[in-house]
């Protein structure tokens, strides 16, 4: 028999980490991003002074990424996605039925 050496992969069944920031809120703040790029765009092909349109940007930028990295380390992988389920299971159940269920 030969002693081969088999490489384990540790990393499987973990979810996506990039620099803190856990699974669907990469997707956030990268859609964030490119909504401030367009909106950084629109701003300086109107005609607004640069000086304006970069802190302005800046600010949503810092803001943005705050607000993400909070959302990230309050809720966890799934936890946001849990929130918002929750919010569509409803509080009571009524039964307009006439009918009685009789126990046996």
């Amino acid at each position: 028999m030969s002693n081969s050496v088999y490489q384990i992969n540790k990393g499987i069944n973990k979810p996506v980490e990039f620099r803190g920031l856990k699974a669907q809120y990469i997707w956030y703040l990268g859609g964030g991003l490119v909504s401030l790029l367009v909106v950084f765009a629109v701003m300086y092909i109107c005609g607004i002074n640069i000086f304006i349109c970069l802190p302005v940007i800046l600010i949503s930028g810092t803001g943005l990424f705050m607000y993400v990295y909070r959302l990230s380390h309050k809720y966890g992988e799934f936890g946001l996605m849990k929130k918002v389920a929750k919010k569509g299971i409803p509080k009571v159940i009524k039964n307009y039925s006439l009918t009685i269920i009789k126990k046996k």
